[in-house]
């Protein structure tokens, strides 16, 4: 990402909507896979700190993070919120099945070869332990968001589904969320295109009312997507495991 979008996500992700629900999304699949506070746990692409920040909230003590940038590892060394490690996803400097969950969350679009990190996230779990990937879904909604995040794709559940089977993982559960607000989002995002506007991230597209608006309609979904598994959706998460 450019140095300004780093920027806004530090200043925003505590609080803004689309974080705080997304935290409460994969903090619910980890409660859900059982996964022990005394787990070994990574976050690849931690960007900005968000995930960090969740796992510390949640008991984790033993965390460690990866990302490319040396612009996100110093936000989240500003934060308290680490280790974080310089390193390249398709080639992590990590041994393998050192870890037994690891984060993957909105980060391989960032990639271009998609399935050697998804194979590397393999590689460096423990057999039977589990990790968390999440995506951008629908390629019809890309927009100034992927642009300035510099995302290189957006999948569908089908795309997914092969490429996390094809690097070795079993697949526990996978489905579409923000699907409350997929129409605004691409009538937004078209609108955007339309008139030629120019943001460092669509997150400066905020109040404080509207966060707490948007926050309430996410919250809502990220509860139900699970459970009612809707045929399309902003996002798209995969909870895996690698084989015994």
């Amino acid at each position: 990402m450019d140095a300004g979008t780093f920027a806004v996500e530090a200043r925003i992700e505590a609080t803004h909507w689309w974080f705080i629900g997304r935290r409460k999304l994969f903090s619910r699949e980890i409660g859900r896979a059982r996964i022990s506070t005394r787990a070994r746990a990574l976050d690849i692409g931690t960007s900005t700190g968000t995930n960090l920040r969740m796992l510390r909230d949640l008991g984790f003590a033993d965390v460690e993070g990866l990302d490319l940038s040396e612009e996100a590892i110093r936000y989240c060394d500003e934060k308290g919120l680490g280790p974080v490690h310089k390193g390249d996803i398709c080639a992590m400097p990590f041994a393998d099945s050192s870890f037994d969950l690891v984060l993957a969350t909105d980060v391989i679009e960032h990639v271009e070869d998609d399935a050697r990190a998804l194979s590397e996230a393999a590689r460096v779990l423990e057999p039977g332990g589990t990790a968390i990937i999440s995506v951008p879904a629908f390629q019809t909604l890309y927009g100034l968001q992927d642009r300035v995040a510099q995302h290189r794709r957006r999948y569908l559940k089908r795309d997914l589904v092969a490429k996390v089977r094809t690097a070795g993982f079993e697949i526990s559960d996978v489905y579409y969320f923000n699907y409350l607000l997929f129409l605004p989002i691409w009538l937004a995002r078209r609108l955007i295109d339309l008139v030629g506007a120019k943001f460092e991230s669509e997150a400066e597209l905020n109040s404080p009312v509207l966060n707490w608006f948007l926050g309430c309609i996410f919250s809502i979904d990220v509860l139900s997507a699970r459970l009612q598994s809707p045929p399309f959706g902003v996002s798209l998460v995969a909870l895996v495991r690698k084989p015994v």
